[in-house]
């Protein structure tokens, strides 16, 4: 039987390169090994939200990254796809998991540190919660793998430390999630310092047009020693010549040493970037335009996905409650 593997993403709307390379590519290959479940965690949105206008953009943003995902090669036969509001349960388990896990283990959490930084205004219990609505969204499904980069191995370490509680509370009823370490590449913006960001505003989306794509990428900074075409470069500090290596291209290797040599300028290792990525984007651009085509086929698989997760869902709270002995 296969291992079940859960990952959650933030709806953000439409998915830039960043997202593709870092992670959609992932869970495209994980469906060959394993019995997965991808979640768009819209509650986890609602921490850095406030106001009705806000919220509003969550509808459309789960719609396009949807639609992202399911261009790329996520498979509704294969996978789990579904949004998290719409398996309350995890509400009910994250209430019950919150009564279990002490304070300071969540005071202690970086990035609620970082959070509190970015929204002094907005510092929520939900926010300081996350990590255990996080839990709840891993246990509830009883997934025994997570896919995560060395960046997150702290915050599934905190995962685990809650299952261990509960369990050793109430009884064996969670199984401890082991990561999966993935090579999660940290794609840098096109403004070669900060990682690829729509909220900075230095991304390319993946449903571009080639042209869009290609004025997008020719206002990318490059090495930023370089001054005149006729300057030998260095790729190694090149960020356009970072996301060749990224995209994994036969000849990076050759366009380092002609950049070196000064055999080749940066608009043209421009160009090149983004006739690579308009060729690779081509099948995934061409599906997704035939799936935006078919207006009822995302919402349909969503609500396939959660009412396939959700059955999982309710057994799941039927043993919670069982063994805490609430009923």
């Amino acid at each position: 039987m296969k291992k079940r593997v859960f990952s959650g993403a933030r709806p953000t709307g439409s998915q830039h390169l960043g997202n593709y390379l870092g992670a959609i590519q992932n869970y495209v290959s994980l469906q060959e090994e394993y019995d997965c479940i991808y979640c768009i965690v819209d509650y986890h949105a609602l921490t850095t939200m406030e106001g009705r206008e806000a919220v509003k953009t969550l509808q459309p943003n789960i719609r396009e990254m949807a639609l992202d995902w399911l261009a790329a090669g996520l498979d509704p036969e294969r996978s789990a796809i579904f949004v998290q509001s719409h398996v309350p349960e995890v509400a009910e388990l994250h209430t019950i998991l919150s009564m279990n896990t002490p304070l300071n283990w969540l005071m202690r959490v970086p990035t609620f540190k970082d959070k509190v930084k970015q929204q002094p205004e907005n510092v929520n219990y939900g926010l300081l919660g996350y990590p255990v609505l996080m839990t709840s969204d891993i246990v509830l499904y009883k997934a025994e793998v997570v896919p995560v980069g060395e960046d997150q191995l702290a915050h599934l370490e905190l995962a685990r430390e809650i299952v261990r509680r509960f369990n050793y509370l109430y009884g064996d009823t969670f199984p401890e999630p082991q990561a999966k370490l993935a090579h999660i590449p940290l794609i840098v913006g096109l403004d070669g310092v900060q990682k690829m960001s729509k909220q900075l505003n230095n991304h390319i989306e993946l449903a571009a047009t080639p042209e869009e794509t290609e004025t997008r990428i020719m206002t990318a900074f490059t090495d930023p020693a370089r001054k005149f075409r006729r300057d030998p470069g260095h790729p190694e500090a090149c960020n356009v010549f970072a996301l060749h290596q990224a995209l994994k291209v036969v000849h990076a290797d050759e366009l380092a040493k002609a950049c070196r040599n000064a055999e080749i300028g940066c608009v043209e290792c421009k160009r090149k970037l983004a006739q690579e990525i308009n060729v690779m984007l081509a099948p995934f651009r061409e599906r997704r335009m035939e799936l935006a085509g078919r207006s009822s086929y995302v919402d349909s698989v969503l609500k396939e996905g959660a009412d396939r997760v959700r059955r999982i869902a309710q057994r799941t709270m039927e043993e919670v409650r069982r063994n805490m002995g609430l009923v």
